[in-house]
């Protein structure tokens, strides 16, 4: 199986471009990105050695179709998808903040609880709660977005606020959207016997307009469970059958990785790859409620360029 780790396009009215963890962005002209999402992969701020075959395509169409089912909420910034792996769109002005969005406690959420902490992001959390629960209603907890390679910071809304990161009026406005998705999200998963547990979105403007930028209720973006387990293993306490790139991050830690200086990864030998692949296939049928099909992926780049091409790039 082929993965794509790196692309060097040079497209037509190409104005720059930007490698991130995984995916890379082409700016077309002065309005226009052209987002490729690879086959790398990475985990705690790590971008891990092998690809991941199917993993771009899986990714790229799970955001875009998610897009799509929520352009009554928030217009968001995508135009067209030419090829499996790409999806073009709007180029914006990000806000400097992630909207993250938490139904359960869970995750970095319950460390923080269960080590005290009874406010975060300035939301304060009720008493007495145990990990996974449903909190009375959503929670939004912003992040700042960081500089590559150092990590986002918790913070509150009226630090955003104060801080003039986004402008009071703004900032109400993305989160009412940031709600309004996760309640779409949460719905759409119902349909698939999955609860959205938690998610980010990330928003910019163009003009006056806000739009939602990026990937959308993602496995790499979005913790979800299984709905017809998670009562029962909240009475017992056992963790929760779970959709989420956890499983990656669960394998590195077993084998004695966790991004911490000196640490090497684990080999990532053609089975282990193999089989992240298959997980990642199982998580968009399950998110999608759609079979996945696999696209001719025996020259990666020769058909993205061609498909780019055909665009108009």
């Amino acid at each position: 199986m082929k993965a794509l780790t790196a692309t060097d396009f040079k497209l037509k009215g190409q104005t720059g471009v930007y490698h991130g963890k995984v995916r890379d962005v082409y700016f077309v002209g002065d309005d226009t990105l052209v987002m490729v999402a690879t086959d790398r992969i990475s985990a705690f701020d790590v971008i891990l050695p092998e690809g991941i075959p199917y993993k771009g395509q899986i990714l790229n169409q799970i955001a875009a179709k998610f897009l799509d089912d929520t352009s009554d909420i928030v217009p968001n910034w995508k135009t067209s998808t030419p090829d499996p792996m790409v999806t073009v769109g709007r180029r914006c002005k990000g806000y400097p903040v992630e909207m993250i969005v938490r139904g359960y406690l869970a995750g970095s959420a319950w460390r923080a609880y269960k080590s005290g902490v009874r406010e975060i992001c300035g939301v304060k959390l009720p008493e007495g709660m145990k990990e996974n629960q449903k909190f009375p209603t959503p929670i939004v907890t912003p992040t700042t977005k960081a500089e590559q390679g150092l990590h986002d910071e918790d913070i509150s809304k009226e630090e955003i606020i104060a801080q003039g990161l986004v402008p009071a009026d703004e900032y109400e406005l993305l989160e009412k959207y940031t709600l309004e998705l996760f309640e779409r999200g949460t719905e759409i998963a119902a349909k698939r016997n999955l609860i959205l547990v938690d998610t980010k979105y990330e928003f910019g403007k163009s003009g006056d307009t806000i739009y939602l930028m990026d990937e959308i209720h993602t496995p790499d973006s979005s913790r979800y469970f299984y709905a017809d387990t998670y009562k029962e293993c909240l009475d017992n306490n056992l963790p929760q059958k779970q959709l989420s790139k956890e499983f990656v991050r669960k394998w590195l830690m077993d084998n004695g990785f966790q991004g911490k200086e000196g640490q090497q990864v684990p080999e990532m030998t053609p089975d282990i790859v193999a089989g992240i692949s298959d997980r990642y296939i199982e998580l968009y049928e399950n998110i999608t409620g759609e079979k996945f099909v696999k696209a001719d992926n025996s020259n990666l780049l020769e058909r993205i360029e061609k498909n780019l091409k055909n665009a108009g790039f």
